[in-house]
This record gives structure tokens, sequence and C-alpha cells, in this order.
């Protein structure tokens, strides 16, 4: 059976957006998938929007333009006004609970919220926001493992932020704990 998955990321420049989605593909790469990464942004860049859409997927990808996704990754509240509508029926929402006051009203996706910001900022350091969201969607939807995960950061972060892989790690298992059992439950 052919396994594809195809994920929108969106939020406003300077979040990690581009990064998030590169870093999946780069994973997804690691292990032997075929994959797509397609990012997106307005001039303004840091504090304008930027999304990118990635696929990774077990056989060759047929297009990297899509409608619809499996997934959506959505960090402020215009993202998901404009994406949460693109996702497939059964599909998964995950969003950026302190920057989304007004979640979907949709009742045929899963939508789970993450205060990954918070929780960077307990970790004392606000740019691994985005590893913590890829650790809560990994948790929900293991399409790669965390250790090529690992592999893909060390591959391309420049080697004087190697001293900072030990926080990535600890900040992609801490999003893995911020997903509520309840949440993994309706994943069915």
């Amino acid at each position: 059976m052919k396994q594809q998955e195809e994920l929108i990321v969106a939020g406003f420049g300077g979040q990690g957006v581009l990064s998030l989605g590169m870093t999946l593909a780069y994973a997804g790469m690691i292990e032997g998938k075929e994959i797509s990464w397609m990012p997106s942004y307005g001039p303004e860049m840091r504090g304008g929007t930027a999304n990118c859409i990635t696929i990774l997927s077990d056989s060759k990808i047929s297009s990297p333009i899509i409608a619809l996704f499996d997934s959506a990754i959505l960090l402020n509240q215009p993202s998901l006004d404009k994406f949460a509508a693109r996702i497939k029926p059964g599909g998964l929402l995950l969003y950026e609970s302190g920057n989304i006051f007004k979640p979907s009203a949709r009742t045929d996706i899963r939508q789970v919220g993450i205060s990954a910001t918070t929780e960077a900022n307990r970790l004392k350091n606000d740019k691994i926001m985005n590893m913590i969201m890829i650790g809560a969607y990994l948790q929900v939807k293991p399409v790669v493992k965390i250790e090529s995960v690992m592999k893909a950061l060390e591959a391309v972060l420049p080697e004087k932020y190697h001293p900072l892989l030990p926080l990535n790690l600890e900040a992609l298992q801490r999003g893995a704990l911020l997903v509520q059992p309840r949440e993994l439950i309706m994943t069915g």
C-alpha cells in the first residue's frame, strides 16, 4: 500500500515555518523516501506570512502542487483561517494554541492544540518552537523517526549551531509529551 503524507506548514516569517517543513523533508530523504518541499513567502519575510508544502512518499510524487492536505501545522490565526478548509476529511490540524484564539469549527478532522511557544520559553529558547511542533506532529503521525530528524538537523545546521542539537532533541521530546492521550485515541 502506497504511503504518502501531504503537509502544509504555515505561519509568520521568523517562526521557523520553512525550516520545519525542510527538516521533515530532509528526515524523509534520510529514510529513503521520495520528498518534495515547496516554500512560499511574502516579500516581508520576518513578520510576513510564510508557508511550505512538504510531501513524504514511499513512491514517486506526481506533483508538488496540491489543493488538499493530509495534515496542517498552523502557527498563527491568519494561517488557520486560510488553510483549515484545505485539510482532507479525516486529516490532522496541529496548531500553536498560544497564537490561535479561534480554532477551526470543522468536526471532520482531528485538531490538536500545542502550546509550543510557551514551552519554548520554558526551555529558554524561542527558536525551538518549531522543533516542539515537529515532536508533537510525529507523536500523532510518525511519518519519520526522531533520529532521522536529528540526523537532518546535524546535516543542515552550520557547525556553530551543533552545540544546540541536544536542546533540539529535548524540544522534539517535549513536543511529543504535549500531545494529550485523549488526542491520540481520537486518531482512529
